[in-house]
């Protein structure tokens, strides 16, 4: 079950993702952050936080969610793991880094918690109705 829900959650968490990143927010991160921003991409490291932040996904929030049959369960609890995860990279940015922007970390909040439910959701159905 692991395998399967793994999968369904990294092709949904990518695809959103990556629509975020590259169309809808793209230019507001270069204007609030674009002078911490790398030229390029180390995907070594983005490709490593996928897959780890994926496993707990599957792990905290969608197996116990499939398990209890509780599409519920999935939303909310996706939505206060995304919460929590991106919290943690935001709020110790605001911590630590000068100038980082109060603005920045509220969006990300709200996409972290939007995003890890969307996707906690999304893999739930695809699991029940097609797959387990």
């Amino acid at each position: 079950m692991f395998v399967k829900l793994y999968l369904v959650a990294l092709v949904t968490f990518f695809a959103l993702d990556m629509t975020w990143l590259g169309l809808i927010a793209k230019n507001l991160y270069r204007e609030q952050i674009g002078h911490l921003l790398r030229p390029d991409v180390n995907w070594t490291a983005a490709i490593i936080f996928y897959l780890l932040f994926i496993g707990g996904l599957v792990v905290f929030v969608i197996s116990p969610a499939v398990q209890k049959q509780s599409l519920m369960s999935a939303l909310l609890l996706g939505a206060f793991f995304g919460l929590i995860t991106y919290a943690t990279y935001d709020l110790t940015n605001l911590a630590t880094t000068k100038d980082w922007p109060l603005f920045i970390t509220i969006v990300d909040l709200i996409w972290g918690a939007v995003l890890s439910a969307s996707v906690s959701v999304v893999t739930y159905f695809v699991y029940t109705r097609f797959i387990g």
